[in-house]
């Protein structure tokens, strides 16, 4: 009844199957490990830092990854150049930021963003820098890209704005070394509001994260799939020989096992 098993087509459906579920499944619980993952790490990216956590120098927290991303660092010296990052959204409204590159006495300069202000980007309303030197607490933060969410990609921003806070963005502005991270004052100041630290990228729940969840159910279904049709064919195998064995069904000469004699008046004229 099951030597069809071991026919030829049969052998290449029970390779299939035998590739193809395992195959499923590791694919499957890869998906679901990278969904974990993000959901860990939005977890300790959003997880409230310390109170007594105290500021570490800049240098020791770079390059930003997502274990330094968010905290705190602190660096030393005067602020230079000031631009404004217009259409930036905080609590639902529409702004721009004030950023101020701080010049440090390693000669480069990092980004410090000073605050927020509603509305349109207007030089005249971001209060100017304190003078002389200074010492800045803020989060640390990895630079920006074109493709990072809220920034302003488009081009053809009036001097002095600037769509996206990052190096590669400011080294055409600026005459000195740059600092491959920026600050977000935690602190009001000067009537404006504070940015808050964003979430290191890759971390947060948001649409890539249930993709990778719902590509985990589609592969688990996919294997399901493979041995609901590896069954079903089989089953159809089994009950075309039983009909054929009945006599319901009349068997073809491909199907008939050569050592059993043909039939009788077979291949008589």
């Amino acid at each position: 009844m099951h030597r069809f098993l071991l026919t030829p087509r049969w052998w290449g459906i029970n390779v299939f199957v035998a590739l193809g579920v395992p195959f499923c499944l590791f694919m499957g619980t890869w998906q679901l490990d990278r969904f974990e993952d993000r959901v860990d790490t939005h977890k300790e990216a959003t997880s409230a830092r310390p109170a007594d956590q105290a500021a570490a120098p800049l240098e020791s927290l770079l390059p930003v990854d997502k274990r330094t991303s968010g905290r705190l660092a602190s660096v030393s010296g005067e602020y230079a150049d000031q631009l404004l990052v217009p259409e930036r959204r905080l609590e639902g409204k529409s702004g721009f930021y004030v950023l101020t590159l701080l010049k440090t006495d390693t000669g480069k300069a990092v980004p410090v963003v000073r605050g927020w202000l509603p509305g349109g980007a207007d030089a005249g309303r971001a209060p100017a820098p304190p003078a002389g030197r200074v010492e800045v607490t803020g989060a640390l933060q990895a630079s920006e890209n074109s493709t990072s969410k809220g920034v302003y990609s488009s081009g053809g921003l009036p001097a002095g704005q600037l769509g996206v806070i990052g190096a590669a963005s400011l080294v055409n502005i600026v005459p000195y070394g740059l600092y491959d991270a920026w600050l977000t004052v935690q602190t009001p100041a000067d009537g404006m509001t504070p940015v808050p630290a964003r979430a290191p990228a890759n971390t947060g729940l948001d649409l890539k994260a249930f993709q990778n969840l719902g590509y985990t159910g589609e592969w688990f279904v996919f294997a399901a799939f493979v041995l609901f049709m590896w069954f079903r064919l089989y089953r159809r195998e089994v009950e075309t020989l039983r009909d054929t064995e009945a006599g319901l069904v009349e068997e073809t000469p491909a199907e008939r096992d050569p050592a059993e004699p043909a039939p009788a008046g077979a291949g008589s004229a």
